[in-house]
């Protein structure tokens, strides 16, 4: 069982009613692809991306935040958690990223609802630590997973939101030579799935 599975299960142990939450990073890898990189598995917490249609209605559910609460307690002598949950605009991201996100089926929950972006989108959110060696190799999986294309990547790049934070914005020009140079050798490399070098 992943680190992603078990916290995220027992979330859903905790609540009493349908919860929507869209997931990213490393666990989105785990829980909603095929065969990923074992190395996802340890991954030790779980992120998720809360929408801008969903803010208030969140905000007003306090089994939710008990629940949350009760996770990262349950799980602390396992150094698990899930603590980062992050406004859509804090995140890189396309324009319209919430219509095109991708139901996470597994594992089977009672009443929450997993969702996670879209490839390309999760792409974008792998460039907001510049250069980062561990976000390079996820982002040659999903490339490869993906078969995602050139094109499609510079469509993404164009539509992305970048935060007006220097720093970010930093962090996206880093990335963006290592993404286009993965997205080429994958192509030339007909998508075999392979370790980023």
């Amino acid at each position: 069982m992943s680190n992603a599975v078990r916290i995220v299960t027992v979330l859903d142990q905790f609540l009493d009613h349908e919860v929507s939450l869209v997931v990213y990073g490393r666990a989105a890898i785990a829980l909603g692809f095929s065969k990923p990189p074992a190395a996802v598995d340890s991954s030790l917490d779980v992120d998720v991306i809360l929408r801008a249609s969903q803010t208030a209605a969140l905000d007003a559910d306090d089994n939710f935040w008990v629940a949350h609460q009760a996770v990262n307690e349950e799980l602390d002598s396992e150094g698990l958690y899930m603590t980062h949950l992050f406004d859509e605009r804090q995140v890189f991201l396309r324009r319209q990223w919430e219509a095109a996100i991708v139901p996470v089926v597994r594992p089977p929950l009672r009443h929450l609802q997993l969702f996670r972006p879209a490839t390309v989108d999760l792409i974008l959110t792998k460039m907001m630590r510049g250069n980062d060696e561990q976000d390079m190799q996820d982002v040659d999986f999903l490339i490869r997973h993906d078969r995602v294309s050139r094109d499609q990547l510079e469509q993404a790049f164009g539509d992305a939101v970048i935060p007006e934070v220097q720093e970010l914005r930093d962090a996206f020009a880093r990335a963006l030579p290592t993404v286009q140079r993965l997205a080429a050798r994958a192509a030339d490399e007909g998508f075999g799935l392979a370790t980023a070098g």
